[in-house]
């Protein structure tokens, strides 16, 4: 991992770590966690899923080559990326780029191998890259569900309640970015608002806005705000999540932002969106190929602009109905796929973003649960770093479901166990328990389940396991009935982490002089 000095960031979270339970607890985010399960992120204990031997892994890796040499990616509206590009030595010719092969793998070995990013409050800081796991909300919808109001479009005030969610969660580790569109925020002002809410609300790392370069250096420089401007230069802080427009184009909105972050020594997490059928070939192997080939250069282009800037490489690989025409998520294909995207990505020494808690179903039901469970083991298995799309992912990406987001809160919490894989020490080798129970008796009372019954197994906070006689009284409810009371009950209980009442100052008057130079835009 590369070196970075650490100092402490500029709020009092630090100063409250030594405190734990009641109001406390809550406001940490760690209250429905045992201690040794309340981490700010997952230290792998399994190995990765490698499916695809070095013959294949070769071809692939070739088939991309070519793609980049001799059909090429263009690049839209950034004059600066071009001249970066030919300084570099590409072939450009107009807006097209071509590329030798082996010159962005080249320029990718300056990007670190794994990363810090720093939340504000210090306790909750993540690793990106490694063996570490971190799973951060879904991100993007533009409508909200929830059992009792139905499917409408998202405001602030549910922005700011998935924020709260997750930092209550203790299985999430990050808050997210976009968790929803706030639409009854003007477009050209809802970043500051976003951001702000990110870091009022939550007090673990976050994510900027990606929709316009001044957008995302004006979330930089709230960053700044919090941090420090000398410990932003020095260490990420903010990610931006950028999307290649697929198959092949770069458009310059998005390669302004990253270079913005890159700049800025924040990181850029490189995402082909990759629709099989429609931005890509439905064969998984020539799907993978253009992703590897559009994710290099994206990636590559943040060295250019800052050697050595943190970078992620993302991947989004879905499926579509070819019957109708309609995207699909949650299916076997790209799950499989996600598998060999892990071995292209670790081939290349970069952290990896991959797969998330994906469905196509309107409700939080089996569907939804079914095909979540799917692409989320695979992003388990492949090796991702950064999960993004956690929780909450219904409709296809266009609604954030607050009962899904409850219940995918709580398989995450699963995955923890899951990522843990078996420990073998005196301990869980369990032969003093052996030895004081003998033949024919039960472990329940033994010492050794006396001292371990409290860590030994994950706890579903949803998940009803009582008797059928008792779930009939208490209502026959399902888990999405569950999950919605659950909700409730998280935001009722809800308490914001400490912030320095300065530097809130600070956030708030940079908001509003910003607010205040911009008519209000809807695009």
């Amino acid at each position: 991992m590369e070196a970075v000095e650490i100092t402490e960031p500029r709020t009092s979270q630090g100063r409250r770590r030594e405190r734990a339970g009641g109001r406390d607890a809550r406001r940490s985010g760690q209250s429905d966690a045992p201690p040794h399960r309340a981490t700010p992120y997952v230290i792998r204990n399994i190995p990765t899923y490698d499916i695809l031997g070095e013959e294949s892994l070769l071809r692939i890796e070739a088939a991309a080559d070519q793609i980049l040499a001799e059909i090429g990616i263009e690049f839209r509206d950034d004059p600066v990326a071009l001249q970066h590009w030919k300084s570099a030595g590409a072939d450009v010719d107009g807006l097209l780029v071509k590329f030798e092969p082996g010159m962005l793998r080249e320029i990718l070995k300056s990007a670190p191998a794994s990363f810090t990013q720093h939340a504000r409050n210090p306790a909750n800081s993540v690793e990106i890259g490694g063996k570490s796991v971190v799973f951060a909300p879904a991100y993007g919808s533009p409508f909200v569900m929830d059992l009792d109001k139905g499917r409408r479009y998202g405001t602030i005030e549910d922005f700011r309640n998935f924020i709260k969610l997750a930092q209550s969660s203790p299985w999430l580790h990050h808050s997210g970015g976009t968790i929803c569109e706030p639409v009854d925020v003007p477009v050209n002002k809802r970043h500051l608002d976003m951001v702000y809410s990110h870091l009022k609300y939550s007090d673990r790392c976050f994510m900027g806005s990606v929709t316009a370069e001044s957008r995302a250096e004006d979330n930089i420089e709230m960053a700044r705000i919090v941090f420090g401007r000398d410990f932003v230069d020095r260490n990420c802080v903010i990610l931006g999540n950028v999307n290649v427009n697929s198959p092949l184009v770069w458009d310059g909105t998005m390669t302004n932002v990253l270079r913005a972050y890159a700049r800025a020594n924040q990181a850029a997490v490189i995402v082909p969106f990759i629709l099989g059928g429609a931005m890509g070939p439905v064969t998984n192997a020539g799907a993978i190929a253009q992703s590897l080939a559009e994710t290099m250069a994206g990636c590559a282009l943040t060295q250019l602009e800052r050697k050595g800037a943190p970078v992620i490489f993302g991947n989004f690989l879905s499926s579509m109905s070819l019957r109708s025409g309609s995207p699909t998520f949650g299916t076997p294909e790209p799950a499989i796929g996600s598998m060999v995207i892990g071995q292209l990505a670790r081939r290349l020494n970069l952290p990896l973003r991959c797969a998330g808690n994906f469905s196509n179903s309107k409700l939080p039901d089996a569907q939804a649960m079914n095909e979540g469970t799917m692409s989320m083991l695979s992003a388990v298995h492949c090796g991702a770093n950064f999960i993004l799309h956690s929780a909450g992912f219904l409709d296809g990406l266009l609604s954030m479901s607050y009962e899904k987001f409850v219940m995918d809160a709580d398989f995450c919490g699963a995955l923890h166990s899951y990522l843990a894989g078996v420990v073998v020490d005196d301990n869980s080798l369990a032969l003093d328990a052996f030895r004081e129970v003998g033949v024919g008796k039960h472990f329940l009372g033994c010492a050794h389940t006396m001292d371990n019954y409290q860590t030994a197994f994950w706890d579903s906070a949803v998940a009803d396991n009582e008797p059928f006689e008792k779930w009939d009284v208490a209502g026959r409810t399902d888990a999405a009935m569950r999950a919605n009371g659950r909700w409730k009950q998280t935001l009722a209980e809800y308490q914001p982490p400490e912030m320095d009442v300065a530097t809130d100052e600070a956030l708030v008057e940079f908001v509003d002089r910003a607010k205040a130079k911009l008519a209000d835009a809807w695009y």
